[in-house]
């Protein structure tokens, strides 16, 4: 019966992340950040090898595919792509680029002010935005897109529009596992993990209307278990240092301008991207469903 099924499923599930809520999270992030940075010369190279074989990494795609090239496994893991690996489509006026590779976890609309996680599952723009119901205002009735990056995936996140950085916000938080099945059973997971809140002025996106000006839009970058630091362009290593508490940087009386599939950050290790965008005519690639792969620069989405 599927309902005996869907339980069975349930119970597989809790048992598989259960695991997650006693292992020491944040001692073993900080032991991963580490490594991640050491140069140790011939032990790196093992270590890089040891993954592309664990991982399938396809090194072709790499600005140098030699992986005694790299000094440490960071330097590895946020490598260039050569160029002309990920051209950028032809999205037409206010269209959106894919900001990374990776798979869709999920997208849709945000109804009343929460944002669907999978099933059972959801958890509110606020809080996912570090409490600032302001912002979270914006995209009542707007889009999000939620995307995961695996291990083996490039591991830079770019640009869906052109935009204008209005400011960044590190919000403190745990570190769970970010791939399908955490996500599937850990309530709000998205919005409990640790996060960088990236906020840039919307004056190009499916959502802008000649007669209304540009609304806000935001591309949070969500951290996860041995994910040993987030970075951003302008500000460069976000975290760590780990606080424990919010903090908050302004640019709107700077001109840091992004365009359309410009390098914003990149993840030390894996994890999980999380758009919003204002409410508009905005249509999915129709090509889109959860859990398919994507690659950075294919069509996100157009003006509807």
């Amino acid at each position: 019966m599927p309902g005996i099924d869907d339980e069975a499923a349930a119970r597989a599930v809790r048992r598989a992340v259960l695991p997650q809520y006693l292992l020491p999270k944040q001692a073993l992030t900080q032991l991963a950040g580490r490594v991640a940075g050491a140069q140790g010369g011939a032990l790196t190279t093992r270590l890089v090898r040891w993954f592309i074989a664990r991982y399938g990494v396809d090194m072709n795609e790499a600005a140098n595919p030699d992986p005694a090239a790299y000094a440490s496994f960071n330097d590895f893991f946020t490598r260039a792509l050569k160029p002309g690996a990920r051209p950028l489509a032809n999205v037409g006026p206010g269209g959106l680029l894919c900001p990374v590779d990776g798979a869709i976890s999920q997208f849709g609309r945000v109804q009343a002010g929460r944002i669907f996680q999978a099933k059972g599952h959801d958890y509110t723009a606020t809080a996912l935005l570090g409490g600032d119901t302001a912002l979270a205002a914006h995209f009542q009735g707007g889009h999000f897109a939620t995307l995961y990056l695996s291990p083996r995936d490039y591991h830079r996140i770019h640009m869906p529009c052109a935009g204008r950085l209005l400011r960044m916000t590190h919000v403190p938080g745990e570190l769970f596992s970010v791939n399908p099945t955490t996500a599937r059973g850990v309530p709000g997971l998205f919005a409990r993990n640790e996060r960088v809140v990236c906020v840039f002025d919307g004056e190009h996106g499916p959502w802008v209307r000649p007669d209304a000006g540009s609304a806000p839009w935001a591309l949070v970058l969500v951290g996860a278990t041995i994910v040993g630091s987030m970075a951003t362009v302008w500000h460069g290593v976000v975290n760590p240092p780990r606080t424990g508490q919010l903090r908050d940087w302004a640019y709107a009386d700077q001109d840091i301008q992004l365009a359309a599939g410009a390098e914003m950050g990149r993840f030390l290790l894996g994890s999980t991207v999380v758009m919003l965008f204002p409410p508009g005519p905005l249509q999915w690639n129709p090509a889109w469903a959860p859990g398919g792969a994507i690659r950075m620069g294919q069509v996100m989405a157009r003006r509807g």
